[in-house]
């Protein structure tokens, strides 16, 4: 199980929303590099990013910050997310030493964008699909659709995603703990892993998400839990690989 620390980017600052909602922002760190530097030190095995003003105007927002991101984290990959809309962005992104591309909105609005991106990137593109109530949820979260979140989900496995990032809005930033239930739905739907986010708090969400690995969860993001301390990342990382041992 992976335990991917995460760092939103809004303005070149390092910060985490309650439930997507940007006015709703903690600053945790003006350095991106460094904090990404924290948790390479730490261990860390992936990354996830999110460039959160590129995720609200569809276009990249905060690349100089994703670059000392890139930088810090060496040989560790990098999964980013956030304002990207277009094959080109994604190449440029890829040439800078992004390993992963998280797609959200524009796979759901325009799948073909997502269908074409699995063709010319084959081995690099996950699906950000983000829901509640089963219901998939778009535009930074502010819009519900009526797609239901493992129909969906199988689609876009047809076209070749290597794993399905899924977060339950309603969690998110909440610290109220992880849909188990729903993750565990979704990861038992598909042949591709999962992984889970969305409301991680303590060592106990950790071991709860440890227990039903095998259903095809391969490892849960975490931010606020590790930025305001209720939950130590080491600790959880060591959790981990215990029980992978």
């Amino acid at each position: 199980m992976l335990i991917i620390p995460a760092i939103d980017i809004k303005d070149g600052h390092c910060v985490r929303l309650e439930q997507g909602d940007m006015q709703r922002a903690t600053v945790f760190s003006d350095n991106a590099g460094e904090t990404a530097r924290r948790w390479k030190e730490l261990g860390a095995t992936r990354l996830h990013v999110v460039d959160l003003n590129g995720a609200f105007a569809g276009k990249p927002k905060n690349e100089a910050a994703i670059k000392e991101i890139i930088e810090a984290m060496g040989d560790v990959p990098v999964q980013l997310g956030g304002g990207i809309r277009d094959l080109a962005t994604i190449e440029r992104y890829l040439d800078d030493g992004v390993a992963f591309i998280v797609i959200g909105t524009a796979a759901v609005k325009t799948p073909g964008f997502l269908h074409e991106a699995c063709d010319a990137f084959p081995g690099h593109i996950i699906v950000a699909l983000d829901a509640k109530d089963g219901k998939v949820a778009t535009d930074g979260w502010s819009k519900l659709t009526g797609h239901d979140v493992i129909d969906l989900a199988k689609r876009f496995q047809d076209y070749g995603v290597e794993a399905v990032l899924y977060t339950d809005i309603g969690r998110d930033g909440m610290m109220t703990g992880v849909n188990i239930e729903a993750t565990v739905k979704l990861a038992q739907a598909l042949t591709i892993p999962v992984i889970a986010s969305g409301g991680l708090n303590n060592l106990d969400d950790v071991k709860r998400l440890i227990a039903v690995e095998d259903e095809g969860i391969m490892g849960v993001i975490t931010g606020r839990a590790i930025y305001e301390g209720t939950l130590d990342f080491a600790e959880a990382r060591a959790l981990a690989e215990k029980a992978a041992a």
